[in-house]
Formats: C-alpha cells, structure tokens, sequence
C-alpha cells in the first residue's frame, strides 16, 4: 500500500513562532510521518536534535526512513507524550530548547482502513493510535451500557443525541457485534439524520470513541505539564489543537503556567490556517494553534 503522507498543518507558523536556530534541542510530541520534523531538522542543522515521540510504531517506521539524510541528528522515541519526561531521561536529556504538539489523527492513519479511524471506508472499529494497546473501539461500542456510552458520546463528542445513539447501539448489538466502522457509521446515521450538512451524522461519535480510546484529553493535559518543565528559558511550546476539547484544555493550562509566573502567553487569541491553506488542505480548517513561552 502507497503510503499517504500527512500535510503538515500550520507548517510555517509553527517553524516561526518555536524560533529555531541551529543547534537547538526541539521535540517535536507527535512527530507522526515527520511533517513538522523535516522543516525543523532543516532549521536546527547543523548541530542541533531533533527528538520524535510518537505512539504509532508504523509512523516511527516511516518516519525514520523519511530522516535517512539527517541521520545524527535526530532520536526516535516510542511512547506517549504524557510521559514526555521519562521518554528523555532515557536518552539523557533534562532540558530543550522548544516543544511541539500536532495533536489528532495524521493521514496515513485516517486512509488505511485497517486502523478503523475513519467511516469513509470499511475495516475494523479499532482507532487505536497505540496498536499495542488493549482497548479498541470495539470493546467500548460493544460493552459499555447504555449510560457509559451516552456519557462518552456527550463529554468526548458534545453530540446532541448522545442518549439515542446510545440505547440504537445497545439494541443492535444484542443482535450481532457492532465490529466495523461502516456498521457504526450507518446506525448513528440512522439516528441522527443529516441535521448537519457540512459534517457526515457520525463524525461526532467516532471523534468521541477515538479520544476515549486513546485517552487523548488527559494525555494532553499531563503532557503540556510535563512539556512546562522541560523547556529551557525563553523557549517556547507551540500546540495545534483541532476541536475545542482540545482547545480548552491547551487554553486553561497556558493560564495556570502564566499565573505561576512560568510561561507567558505569546498568542492571546489562537491562530489559525490562512484561507490559502484551507483551500489547499482542508483538514486544516479547524485548526488552532497556541502558543507559549518559558519564563
């Protein structure tokens, strides 16, 4: 299978505002396909590092023959980012000069169908960043009750009809094992109708059951914790976030740092994608990107 590279989103925003230079130590949290993380190699040469953290072993993988021609300068990490600090304490770093999140799901990702993160096409409920780990999709559509999943729905995916999508997908699954996306897909259609038209009815409910699954929202908060802590004077986190879950989240941590006179807020409204680039890349319309420096 051709792999599908993933565009990187606010690519010349973030280069500028992390203030790269050569020989800076960057991490770069989600380096997926290495989007970021070539621009930044580019930057940071000679002398610098570049150290990639991702939880996608398949992206690592590609990542690292994307890198070939930058060979010493970069390190590969497999993990979470909200164990960040261990990460580098295995390879024996304390401080760095700039970090960056890319947060959500990167192309290569979403077009195979085999990762089950996309209802565009059918394969296994699975949207398992970590292939790893131990809980898919599937255990949660097909073992959480009738209130566990309407919760979910609500507080991960703010989707109006949480509470009817819930008691569908328990009535079917007592027929048969909810097992593919498409199945997925097409019940929450069923309940929901098209009451949106710019947004497939059950965007919301596989955006809910991926950061479930992945545990998305507490990473990222003990990950902006651990990134704090780890930057240098005067360097600076940058993060995209892509829904205002995630939004809020990076929103409230960068003023709990600024009060405790530890950061300092560099964009007091977030940024987002010019017009040009929507048009070009039209996953990147609901970007947003904060960012913040170490005092």
């Amino acid at each position: 299978m051709q792999i599908q590279y993933h565009i990187p989103v606010m690519l010349k925003e973030a280069i500028e505002y992390l203030n790269l230079r050569a020989g800076m130590r960057i991490v770069d949290a989600t380096v997926g396909t290495a989007g970021h993380a070539l621009k930044i190699l580019e930057k940071i040469t000679p002398g610098g590092l570049l150290i990639g953290i991702d939880k996608d072993k398949e992206a690592l993988e590609i990542t690292g023959q994307r890198l070939n021609d930058y060979k010493e300068c970069f390190q590969l990490l497999y993990g979470d980012f909200r164990y960040m600090d261990s990460l580098l304490e295995q390879i024996g770093i304390q401080k760095v000069d700039g970090i960056l999140f890319d947060l959500g799901v990167s192309m290569h990702q979403l077009s195979n169908p085999q990762r089950g993160f996309s209802f565009q096409q059918n394969g296994p409920l699975d949207m398992r960043l970590d292939q790893e780990s131990f809980i898919s999709a599937y255990d949660l559509v097909n073992n959480l009750n009738e209130e566990e999943i309407s919760n979910l729905l609500w507080t991960f995916g703010q989707e109006r009809k949480h509470n009817r999508i819930a008691r569908f997908l328990v009535k079917e699954r007592q027929k048969n094992p909810i097992q593919t996306t498409q199945q997925l897909a097409q019940i929450v259609a069923k309940v929901v109708g098209f009451y949106q038209k710019r947004i497939h009815p059950a965007t919301r409910t596989f955006q809910a059951l991926r950061i479930a699954v992945n545990r998305e929202l507490e990473s990222l908060s003990e990950g902006i914790d651990k990134a704090v802590e780890l930057l240098n004077p005067k360097s600076r986190i940058v993060v995209i976030s892509f829904h205002s879950l995630e939004d809020r989240i990076v929103k409230h941590k960068f003023k709990e740092f600024a009060l405790k006179n530890k950061l300092k807020i560099i964009t007091k409204k977030p940024l987002r994608p010019t017009k040009q680039e929507v048009m070009e890349n039209p996953s990147s319309r609901s970007a947003k990107m904060r960012v913040a420096e170490r005092v």
